[in-house]
């Protein structure tokens, strides 16, 4: 811009230099022509300055417009928006998005879901593993606020409501849009990004509930207090790293009182296209835990629910991979998405077996996993039909004094699902789902689920 408009001030002052030049010679003093190219000099940059101080606004308001809709489209500020905000929206620009997710359940289990337990697995107290409910609920419904607090920062919330009347904050936080070099930072209570299924709402996923590794191993879905930094580089090749700190409060942690972090985590996720029609996701997660007192019901080896606590460190692996395929990249007529997970689970420390009974103490390790294997086709536009097989490993849990009472039989519990669902549109679906848990050794407990979900408001668009 500075060349084209010096350009275009030397010819301006050219050409009646020449004109006067040949016309009238010796009309013209020298006096004159300095003061001509004075005032052509001073409305130049006055010029000049008018354009770069438009050009200022100009960056400012397509800054904001950039980061804006971020806060309505996704919720990971590197993906980008699929969407462009109107000039007209500016004023609204730091206004929060508020969404309400609405969601109710009919569920029908052949086995009384009371005292529901995972056989050979010590659960956490709070953990909601199992069917939930028989009957009608109205199952965990989310308040969702998000808007950009600055050029720097955006904050989010997402409040759940639960059937039995109470309220949590599932995630509260604060993501900075613009430090550059493909990093991110998080700061509040946000779930963790390890794994594949971990990071999603449960609005999100393809069936009722999660799979057993994830009730078992990590209290369904891990999610704490502490902060996040994630790293893109600028490879061809799709690489995320991330880096967590925590207060380790959730299960496989709890609060322990310290200072310092009680929880880490390590992930690493790479992915890309293959042609036009096909894509894919993979990656290993480190999760590190610490524990104080944690309290773990488990079935001991009469069939008899005690309730144990815990003291020590857990470390979770998590191994997981998506592929999903879509005819030239067009997911609204037909799509195929295949999603697997392997969680491994190390357990070291000390157990106090049956706290409201004996309560005898000595050293505790196990080494447990599980995985599950699921596939979802949308064979229509507003259908899909979905098929999910899982199944745990106890292993053989050394807890000294206690073994005899804890020890394991070697069953495998496992589980398999099948699921179809209707969608009307992007904000509502239905979905019926057909399962046999057989987590409770010697007993399948025939299940149906009859879910709906309603979307409100501006929801953003989820993550791969």
């Amino acid at each position: 811009m500075q060349k084209l408009l010096s350009a275009s001030f030397a010819l301006a002052m050219a050409v009646p230099l020449c004109a006067t030049a040949q016309s009238q010679p010796n009309s013209i003093s020298i006096q004159n022509l300095r003061q001509e190219i004075d005032a052509m000099r001073q409305d130049y940059e006055t010029r000049i300055k008018a354009m770069e101080i438009r050009l200022e606004v100009a960056e400012h308001a397509a800054a904001v417009n950039a980061s804006a809709p971020q806060v309505a489209a996704t919720s990971n500020p590197s993906q980008p928006s699929a969407t462009a905000e109107t000039p007209m929206s500016n004023a609204n620009a730091f206004n929060p998005a508020m969404s309400l997710v609405l969601s109710g359940l009919y569920a029908s289990t052949s086995v009384d879901p009371a005292n529901y337990n995972i056989a050979g697995f010590q659960l956490s107290k709070v953990s909601g593993a199992g069917p939930g409910s028989r009957g009608f609920n109205l199952t965990e419904s989310e308040l969702g606020f998000s808007a950009n607090i600055d050029p720097w920062l955006r904050g989010a919330a997402n409040i759940s409501l639960h059937s039995d009347d109470s309220v949590s904050v599932e995630e509260a936080y604060i993501q900075s849009t613009s430090l550059g070099n493909g990093v991110t930072a998080k700061a509040g209570r946000f779930l963790s990004g390890i794994g594949y299924l971990n990071s999603h709402h449960s609005h999100t996923w393809d069936f009722v509930d999660s799979p057993l590794a994830y009730q078992a191993l990590l209290g369904t879905q891990y999610g704490d207090d502490g902060i996040q930094i994630s790293w893109l580089p600028p490879t061809d090749q799709y690489i995320e790293l991330g880096f967590e700190l925590g207060r380790g409060k959730s299960f496989p942690g709890s609060n322990t009182g310290r200072n310092g972090a009680s929880m880490s985590a390590l992930t690493l996720h790479t992915g890309g296209d293959v042609g036009e029609s096909h894509s894919w996701r993979a990656g290993v997660s480190l999760l590190g835990a610490q524990a104080n007192d944690l309290l773990l019901d488990n079935l001991n080896g009469s069939g008899t629910l005690v309730t144990s606590a815990f003291t020590g460190n857990t470390k979770v692996w998590i191994v997981d991979g998506v592929w999903k395929w879509a005819p030239n990249g067009n997911v609204k007529q037909t799509n195929f998405k295949l999603q697997g997970e392997y969680i491994s689970s190390a357990r070291s420390g000390q157990l106090s077996y049956d706290v409201t009974g004996v309560n005898t103490s000595d050293g505790y390790v196990a080494n447990q996993s599980g995985w599950y294997l699921q596939g979802v086709y949308q064979f229509m536009p507003e259908w899909r039909v979905g098929l999910r097989t899982e199944q745990l490993d106890a292993g053989s849990p050394n807890s000294g004094i206690n073994s005899t009472a804890l020890l394991g039989t070697g069953y495998r519990p496992s589980k398999d699902s099948v699921m179809l669902d209707y969608n009307p549109s992007e904000f509502s679906r239905v979905r019926l789902q057909l399962s046999q848990d057989r987590a409770r050794e010697n007993q399948t407990d025939n299940q149906l689920f009859l879910q709906y979900q309603m979307s409100l408001g501006a929801h953003g668009a989820h993550g791969y």
